[in-house]
């Protein structure tokens, strides 16, 4: 485990100060949602089994190298936030992998290693972080207009859209479990943006919306979403894929 530890300087001038959990920040939405909330200097957790790229965010970025399907990651996450924070105000579930097959040719191990980052550690990540939090709190996780019904799919995408239909209803069950706790879970079902995980996958796909749009789109929503939403999703989407 690597962990770059800073001290808060100042404190946001829009928002009361947060406590802020991210996964998945080592490109695309989840660093471009570091970047909006270092920026608010609201105290962030970024998480990436990859942190190259995140060695030079200000003070109130706090950097743990992490693989969020690892329990044992996960413990270190636990104990990170028991010493150093205690409350956790905003966790974001933004952690994804894709695999682009045609369906019969999608293993088992496919559909295993998609559902490891896009349900399982969502469900584990969730749960490590609750006993942090309180009435206020919101959990947002990232889902996909291929995990909503009658919306557009892209082809060769069974294991990582079924994914993205599952933590939607995840997300709806905790909403319901949690209730009498005060705190939101809520989901956004994205539609194509500009990252390098779409370049990869569909290289002659140009997407209106760029990370940096999506991210601050997001944040947002992370900070207000949970006054008038509980346990639903909203599709964010300029068109049907």
């Amino acid at each position: 485990m690597d962990v770059f530890l800073c001290k808060i300087v100042k404190i946001s001038y829009f928002y009361p100060m947060k406590n802020i959990v991210i996964s998945g920040v080592s490109r695309g939405i989840g660093f471009a949602l570091v970047n909006y909330f270092a920026k608010k200097d609201f105290q962030v957790l970024a998480l990436s089994r990859n942190i190259e790229t995140l060695q030079h965010f200000p003070k109130n970025v706090f950097v743990l190298k992490v693989d969020i399907t690892q329990e044992v990651d996960l413990q270190q996450v636990a104990k990170f936030i028991e010493k150093h924070w205690k409350t956790v105000d905003i966790l974001i579930n933004n952690a994804g992998k894709l695999v682009h097959k045609p369906f019969f040719k999608t293993t088992y191990q496919d559909f295993l290693d998609v559902y490891n980052v896009n349900v399982f550690a969502v469900a584990t990540l969730t749960n490590t972080c609750l006993p942090f939090m309180k009435k206020g709190s919101h959990v947002v996780t990232i889902s996909s207009m291929g995990g909503i019904q009658g919306s557009v799919k892209f082809a060769g995408l069974s294991a990582y859209s079924s994914s993205k239909g599952a933590v939607i209803t995840l997300m709806e069950l905790l909403a319901e479990e949690y209730k009498e706790s005060g705190i939101a879970f809520n989901t956004l079902a994205l539609g194509a943006v500009q990252t390098e995980m779409l370049a990869e996958a569909f290289p002659d796909y140009k997407a209106e919306i760029t990370a940096t749009q999506m991210a601050d789109y997001i944040a947002n929503f992370a900070l207000t979403g949970n006054k008038v939403y509980n346990g639903k999703v909203l599709q964010v989407s300029n068109s049907t894929p």
